[in-house]
């Protein structure tokens, strides 16, 4: 099964990351400053997920391969990976809890991944963003 979702995607040693919100969410945002910090980008805007052997894998459309907005500033060429096993989901549009004890599960392509919810343009988002993954994210595959 394969769906396109609306969601920038970024890996981190190889873990992906989904980031899902509204349009000026900070999305990208996010994923350039976690690009700043060693993320990889996987995809902005759009991501292409295919489930496989109980995972689900992200990769960029061709269309907008290798292509990060950056606001202000316009579309930058950064070298994408692909096929990165999708291990959190990070919701933009809900408003995080104080103390989760765990992440609420999100079905992707018939496979459920653990979400939580993020204020993208904090300054703490990326570190919070990599607690979380550390914390609630799938193992490496």
């Amino acid at each position: 099964m394969t769906a396109t979702v609306h969601a920038t995607c970024i890996a981190i040693a190889g873990r992906g990351v989904l980031i899902r919100g509204r349009s000026g969410s900070g999305k990208s945002d996010l994923a350039l400053r976690l690009i700043d910090r060693g993320a990889r980008l996987v995809s902005d805007d759009y991501t292409i997920l295919t489930g496989q052997d109980g995972r689900v894998l992200a990769r960029p459309p061709d269309a907008i391969a290798g292509k990060l907005e950056i606001r202000g500033v316009g579309i930058v060429d950064l070298p994408p990976v692909a096929d990165v096993p999708v291990c959190l989901i990070v919701e933009l549009d809900a408003p995080p809890e104080r103390l989760p004890e765990a992440a609420k599960g999100v079905a992707l392509v018939d496979t459920i991944v653990p979400a939580i919810a993020l204020a993208a343009l904090e300054a703490s988002a990326p570190l919070k963003l990599e607690q979380a993954l550390l914390r609630f994210g799938l193992p490496f595959p």
